[in-house]
């Protein structure tokens, strides 16, 4: 606490130096806070009205995975401070429209205001299902002008949560995986909703939000919820791309999170302790008939397979030229530096033909709002093999380190 002082006027000197103006604030740490949001409603005749609560402190990167309504283990004196104090705020700023007040809440349950959400959030349908109202019908009543439909907060009916299907490897640091899926079957039953826009056979690009469906599950209290949202898990199921399944269903069996909740924002960075593995690449089937070799174009490792009887004369060339190919072909092999994700490669952060040491980070790729850095397995010269702004497929050859 003694540095604050000294630590506080050196940043006024910086911001007058960069900028020209000094104004900063102090704010205070919280370890390990909650999220807790409000789904606000607001029309164009000054009434405002808080839907319900929301708790989406389970997140990955700053990004929600699981939310749900209404914010459990919370105190009635909590529940009217969030509810009153997010309608003083959309009062006072005379907003119109459905918004989001989102809060932190630190472990003395001390109450800290974050930001207002302008619009209709992800997971805006556990609002839906426990308050009975449907947002995207209120957000038309109000641009007509119109009143809203209720006065003030309903009481929940029931509980749900939300688990965002995302295309990403849980088991590989939450990596983006796009690509086509190739078997898309969702679950059904009491209690389960799904929105989604795609189905097998669909493309996940790797330029957009890795966000492939929202699986919706309500009960009458949280622990039905919480066995429907088991089987509903359960019984979904994804080919073709990676998804962060596998991670839902660890947090559903997870007492910090179904018995005690101790969750946080940084839970699952510190805390979750659920080997999840890396999913395999999807390997194309193998045809007796067809022998599969690599072959390099344009820089790109590409599988090539030629009809084996093709082929059959060349097996007779002597078993000491096909070990001295073997070999080269594996010293030609540790050379390569493979793009760790699908995606566009952002920048190379080392000169071409520049030395480079084992484990540097020598460049950075982007895909699905994520930045992903290449680092250089062996140390040695770098030469490229791509350029800044190519799309370059996971596991092709992005350089040589030689």
């Amino acid at each position: 606490m003694e540095e604050v002082e000294e630590l506080y006027h050196s940043a006024v000197r910086e911001a007058v130096v960069a900028f020209g103006r000094g104004e900063c604030f102090l704010e205070q740490f919280l370890h390990n806070p909650r999220h807790i949001e409000a789904q606000v409603i607001a029309d164009q005749l000054g009434n405002v009205v808080v839907v319900g609560t929301r708790d989406c402190s389970l997140q990955r990167r700053n990004q929600k995975l699981v939310e749900e309504s209404p914010a459990p283990f919370l105190s009635e004196l909590l529940q009217q401070q969030i509810i009153q104090a997010s309608v003083d705020i959309c009062a006072k700023a005379n907003y119109v429209g459905a918004g989001t007040v989102e809060f932190l809440l630190s472990q003395d349950d001390t109450l800290s205001f974050l930001e207002v959400n302008t619009r209709l959030q992800v997971e805006h349908p556990v609002t839906e299902e426990t308050a009975g109202i449907d947002l995207v019908v209120e957000q038309l009543r109000i641009a007509q002008g119109l009143t809203l439909s209720i006065s003030e907060t309903p009481q929940p009916r029931g509980h749900a949560f939300e688990f965002r299907i995302n295309a990403e490897d849980a088991g590989n640091g939450f990596l983006p995986t796009p690509g086509t899926i190739h078997l898309f079957n969702v679950p059904s039953g009491p209690g389960v909703r799904l929105d989604t826009g795609v189905a097998a056979g669909s493309t996940i690009p790797s330029t957009f939000d890795s966000l492939m469906a929202k699986l919706i599950v309500v009960g009458s209290t949280r622990e039905q919820a919480i066995q429907r949202a088991r089987r509903a898990l359960a019984e979904f199921a994804i080919e073709g791309v990676a998804s962060v399944l596998p991670f839902h269903r660890a947090v559903m069996e997870h007492a910090d999170f179904c018995e005690q909740f101790q969750v946080h924002t940084r839970w699952i960075e510190t805390e979750f302790d659920v080997e999840i593995a890396p999913v395999k690449r999807q390997i194309p089937q193998r045809d007796s008939d067809i022998t599969r070799t690599f072959i390099e174009i344009d820089g790109k490792r590409c599988e090539l397979g030629l009809p084996t009887q093709l082929l059959t004369g060349l097996s007779l060339q002597s078993t000491e030229n096909r070990t001295s190919h073997s070999t080269q072909v594996d010293e030609q092999q540790e050379l390569i530096v493979n793009a760790p994700i699908s995606g566009v490669l952002f920048n190379w952060l080392v000169a071409e033909d520049n030395a480079v040491s084992q484990g540097e980070v020598i460049g950075i790729m982007e895909a699905m709002k994520m930045e992903v850095q290449v680092i250089a397995h062996r140390s040695g010269k770098l030469k490229y093999a791509a350029s800044k702004g190519d799309y370059i497929d996971a596991d092709c050859k992005i350089a040589e380190i030689y």
